[in-house]
């Protein structure tokens, strides 16, 4: 399974980015090889439509799952539209941390 994190880097030690569509990175990990790969979201500094661009590049990338802050109106229809399962991480967490918790169950669900 892949899980996508927007996050504020491109480490795993990177924060997360509270903003989905806006993010500057998405961090794909692989769950069961834990492979790490940075993507630069080329869509983060567009005029408008960012959420549903950013879902469709996490599509592109095979996600399965995807930890972030907030989701906007755009975003979460297109995210649910997609079938990606959502949750909401606190901002303050590293992409790691985002991990971790989503494996233990810790996160809420948001789609």
């Amino acid at each position: 399974m892949k899980i996508g994190i927007s996050t504020k880097g491109n480490t795993a030690d990177a924060l997360i980015e509270e903003r989905f569509g806006r993010s500057p990175f998405f961090l794909i990990i692989d769950s069961e090889t834990s492979e790490v790969k940075a993507v630069t979201n080329p869509h983060s500094n567009d005029t408008g439509g960012v959420g549903p661009k950013a879902a469709q590049l996490l599509l592109n990338e095979g996600v399965n799952v995807v930890l972030t802050g907030q989701v906007g109106g755009n975003a979460f229809n297109a995210l649910k539209a997609s079938g990606l399962e959502v949750y909401a991480c606190n901002s303050g967490t590293t992409a790691t941390q985002a991990v971790a918790e989503y494996k233990n169950g810790a996160l809420k669900q948001l789609v």
